[in-house]
């Protein structure tokens, strides 16, 4: 049976909550025809299948779908390579090649916002309004729902439904947190679901960054 690790990502500064991610880092163990329903039986926002852990070949579902790129998984994998002894400054999800690096407690990839799934961001008045959501305003279906904590100081608060990707909601979202930054065009610090912390900067060459804490909940047989 293949190990499977779960890491927590974007956790707080006390290393509590984050978004709970699915790791197999020998990925070969799991034939690529059934990764899709390990993902769904898993139930994670996304889990990840390592299949060249020198290289940092790999691929991220959700429950429901595939994805190029995902924040969370790319910064939770490359915090658990390093942990596990692997040199890796390159992991090469679908989309594209994506540098990561360690500074700090913090792991960062970069990333462009057009390598993210079609966010709906929905911009709210206050930090209150989104805390107290418990889908997106309207009629939307999905929807990034965010609005200024502190906008001088760049911090952000935010909460993410894709019921559409089968995530009813996602405790943190790296990818939105590339896209936004991107938007906004600035650093951002960004407190998402209930009390996830991601940290975002502009890269070189329109990219954008973001990193955050990670820490290892369970390795445990799949």
């Amino acid at each position: 049976m293949p190990a499977l690790h779960v890491v927590n990502v974007f956790t707080a500064l006390d290393g509590s909550e984050g978004n709970p991610l699915g790791v197999f880092l020998d990925g070969a163990a799991v034939a690529e025809a059934n990764r899709q329903a390990v993902a769904a039986d898993l139930n994670y926002s996304e889990t990840v299948f390592v299949d060249d852990a020198a290289t940092g070949r790999l691929q991220i579902y959700t429950p429901s779908h595939q994805l190029p790129f995902a924040g969370h998984p790319l910064v939770g994998t490359s915090w658990l390579l390093r942990r596990e002894g692997a040199s890796v400054e390159t992991l090469r999800p679908p989309a594209s090649e994506v540098p990561t690096w360690v500074e700090g407690d913090l792991t960062w990839i970069r990333g462009r916002a057009e390598w993210s799934p079609d966010f709906t961001f929905i911009q709210l008045d206050s930090a209150d309004e989104v805390a107290a959501l418990t889908s997106p305003p309207g009629d939307a279906t999905d929807g990034y729902c965010w609005a200024w904590e502190d906008e001088a100081a760049g911090r952000v608060r935010s909460r993410n439904f894709i019921p559409s990707l089968g995530v009813p909601e996602d405790p943190a979202t790296g990818s939105a947190a590339v896209a936004l930054a991107s938007r906004l065009g600035r650093a951002l610090l960004i407190t998402q679901g209930n009390g996830c912390l991601l940290e975002t900067r502009l890269g070189a060459g329109g990219t954008a960054e973001v990193g955050g804490r990670v820490v290892l909940a369970e390795t445990r047989e799949y």
